[in-house]
This record gives C-alpha cells, structure tokens and sequence, in this order.
C-alpha cells in the first residue's frame, strides 16, 4: 500500500509537533526531513560539512531518524491494530559540486562529472553498499551537487563506509584538470571493456545496470577474474574496486573516520566479506528499524554534531537565540540551508542562512543547555533536593553531637586510672582509642559550636593533652 494513501501525510504519524519544510516535507525532531514521494516514505538528513568523519555523521543522522520513524509507527500500529514494516528501498548520496577556487571551468560541468564518476564509481560502491539483488549503481547532476544512488544498505556501519568512499572519490575527481573519458586511462582506474552507461530512468543521469555487462556483477564471484579491462588485465570485482579505491586512498583517508577506513580497506583486501557474496539479500532489508538498527555505532562522545547539524537542532527545538542585540526564535525553515526567525520585540521576520548562523552557534548552544537545564530542575525536584540536604545535615550534627557526648562522658571516667595488681597504672586502657574512634577521625566533619558550660567540662586534664600527640579525640580532626 502507498503511504499516501495509509497515512495521508507524515503528521498522523508522528505524534509530537513537525516543523514544516516545504510542499508535503517536515523537519523531525532529529533534524532529518520526511515526506512522500512516489509510493515511498523518504528520510532526508540535514546538511553536513565535507570533513573528517562526515560520511559516518551523514549516516548516525539517517539512521536516528530511521529509529524515530519506527518508534512514531510503533505507536501508530497500537492505536489501529494494524501491523507496518519499514522496506529498504534505495540510498542517496549527495555532495556539493565546487570547482577549485581560483580554477577556469575549461568544459568542466556537473552533467560531466556525473557521466565520468559513473565509470569510476560502479565496482567500489558494488562492492561495499550492494547486496546480490541489487539492479545498479547511478550518478546524476543535480545543479550544484552530484546525487549517487544505490541500493539500501541494511547496515549501518557498512552505509557509513559508503558514504565515506563516494565522498572521497567525488572530491577527488573533481579537482582533475578535465571530465573527459580519456583521464579514467591516466589515472589508471580500471574500466570494463565495452561498458557503456545506461540512461537514468527517474532523473538526468546515469547507472550502471547490470545488462550494461557481460555478466551481472551483482550475481558473480566477486573473487573470480571476469572482467575483461581496457588496460588489457583481466580482474575480479573485488580487485577493480580496489584499485580504483586505492587510487583515491588519500583523499578517502582525509575525510574517514577510523571505524570506516578499516572496514573499507578489510573489505576491498577480503577480509570482511561483501554483501555480494552471501547467499541473498539480508533479511533486514525487509524490516528496517527492528531487523536493523542503530545502535549508537558513532556515540556524540567519540563523533560530535557538526555545526550546521548543531544550528538545525536548535532551530527545529524552537530555542531563541540573541543577534544584534535582539532576541529572535525560530518560527521555521526554507529548504534545507535556511531558518526563518521572528525577532520578539516587534515580531519581524528575518531569515538567515546555515553559514550566516554559524557566528551565533556557540551563544546559541549555551543558551539552549541553560534553558534546558531549568526546565529539567522543577521547582518540586527542587524542594526535594533542599529537603534530602536539610535531612542530611541535621543527621550530620546529631552523630557528630552524640560522639562528642561518648568522648566526654570516657574523658570524666578516666580520671581516675585503675591500677594493675602491683600498683601501677594501666597505661594503655585509656590511651589507646577504639577502632570506632580511629575511624571517626579520619572523616572531617563540621562541628557545632559548644556552648558555655560544654567547654567548662571539656577542659582538658594533663592527661588528655598528652594522648593528644598520638591519635586523641575525633573531634580534634574535624575542619
């Protein structure tokens, strides 16, 4: 059944507040958008800059909404005794196309990137993100970025590597000089002989389809030498994904974090084995959310936010934020890289971008912990909190009081010392104190002052002065 027509929108199913994006899209609480598209519920993940980790960030956010979305379901099979699996379906992968600053196009455009990654990417991305069901891998120009598409990866740390390896070799080949054909033979990446794109079916764009080969890829040997190539070799899959990911190695290394390095370098050197070579696509693919989950493979303490993940989050919590000398809350968003503010004093709205907030982020965040650190202490925690210390130090005083009493009322018995059977004093039964005693006075605790007459009988005797210099009373220790 179509989403469109089970749910109607993404607000009956979600059953909180939703931040409306754009058209029929809304932001989650976990900064990720959903909507409906064509028969399929679609999660996007915010923006994110290109740096260290931001394959594995990219990922932490989908799957967090992945996690959310089937809570929000959960919640709604128990209101309609009715039963919803979340399917796989498809992941894409969009970065920024830039050229180098600096840099004349000389014919390099987005629409010739995409055809030439097409080449480039088929075999690595097989390799890492496709299961033996799996049709194609696609590149498409989409204006001001480039979009690969693939099959669902019902793995997360798997979908991390992917994401990983396409940025860094998208980033990489978009440096090169030009987008022709001929720097594939260059640069030395390895192309199968007679390989020719197919036309993307949805959008301007390419695949490479498995009836664009000899053989279907996704259903051979991944370790068997298939593949007839235009240098003249002939190689497996797993070793012209390797080549072509160990020719970008370097970038990839930049924008890795650990987790996804190793698994990308395990897998193209066939130590973790592929997708492509168990015997069928996983049974989670069929059920995402409860067959596959998360589980916090990349925690905030290892991995943090980056900063436009930060500025979002705050935007879609509603937490109001001070610029030029105003403070403004955010009533909405605009697309995916700006935020619609309405400053409090006189209601005017203003809207600012992702980069433009990146100034206030730090004020912004600091005010976002302080807020939500009051509204976690309640007035009643509050009550509670003073009531348990209050109850704490009266117990403080009345032990410290009773062992003040116990040590005066030995004091006033020891003054006169028992003798032994020939007359002489028992030096050790009132110098030595008790093992309570001993312990009690390693702990410094606050004592109440005595009163008048409590100092009249706590004048020391000659005798408790010397006993003094060795362990003596407790109360000597407290501070």
């Amino acid at each position: 059944m179509r989403p469109e027509d089970a749910f109607r929108s993404p607000r009956n199913i979600v059953r909180g507040p939703l931040i409306h994006r754009t058209g029929r899209s809304y932001h989650l609480p976990t900064g990720g958008a959903v909507y409906f598209d064509t028969g399929v519920i679609e999660l996007a993940t915010p923006m994110i800059e290109i740096d260290r980790g931001c394959g594995a960030r990219g990922t932490r956010a989908l799957w967090e909404s992945l996690g959310f979305l089937r809570d929000e379901l959960d919640g709604w099979e128990r209101r309609h005794s009715r039963t919803v699996r979340l399917v796989g379906f498809s992941t894409h992968y969009n970065v920024s196309f830039s050229l180098p600053a600096g840099e004349p196009a000389n014919g390099r455009t987005v629409e010739r990137l995409a055809h030439l990654l097409t080449h480039i990417l088929a075999a690595p991305v097989m390799l890492v993100a496709a299961n033996r069901r799996s049709t194609g891998v696609g590149v498409r120009p989409r204006g001001d970025r480039i979009e690969v598409t693939c099959d669902f990866t019902p793995d997360a740390a798997l979908m991390a590597a992917t994401a990983t390896l396409i940025v860094g070799i998208v980033r990489a080949v978009m440096t090169w000089p030009s987008y022709e054909p001929a720097e594939l033979a260059r640069h030395a990446i390895p192309v199968v002989q007679g390989f020719v794109p197919a036309l993307h079916s949805s959008r301007k764009g390419w695949v490479a389809r498995s009836a664009c080969f000899q053989t279907n890829p996704f259903a051979c040997d991944v370790n068997a030498s298939l593949w007839a190539t235009t240098s003249g070799a002939r190689l497996s899959l797993r070793e012209m994904a390797g080549r072509t990911t160990f020719a970008f190695w370097r970038s990839i290394r930049e924008l890795a974090d650990p987790l996804s390095l190793e698994l990308i370098a395990s897998i193209m050197r066939g130590r973790v084995p592929s997708l492509l070579e168990l015997p069928d696509r996983p049974a989670a693919y069929d059920d995402v959310g409860r067959l596959c989950r998360w589980n916090d493979l990349f925690p905030i303490t290892l991995l943090s936010r980056s900063r436009f993940e930060r500025v979002l989050g705050n935007a879609i919590a509603g937490r109001r934020v001070r610029m030029d000398g105003n403070w403004h809350r955010p009533i909405g968003v605009r697309g995916w890289s700006h935020v619609v503010f309405r400053r409090e004093s006189d209601g005017v709205r203003r809207v600012m971008s992702l980069d433009e907030m990146l100034v206030h982020l730090d004020a912004w965040d600091r005010t976002g912990d302080r807020r939500l650190a009051q509204r976690q202490l309640s007035a009643r925690e509050r009550r509670e909190i003073a009531r348990r210390l209050l109850a704490q130090r009266r117990a403080q005083i009345e032990a410290d009081e009773h062992r003040r009493r116990e040590s005066d009322e030995q004091g006033a018995e020891g003054e006169d010392e028992p003798l032994g059977e020939a007359g002489e004093p028992l030096k050790d039964s009132s110098r030595t104190p008790s093992s309570d005693s001993r312990a009690g006075s390693e702990i410094a605790r606050p004592r109440p002052a005595p009163s008048r007459r409590d100092r009249e009988s706590a004048r020391p005797h000659p005798r408790d002065v010397v006993s003094a210099s060795g362990v003596g009373d407790p109360s000597r220790h407290a501070h």
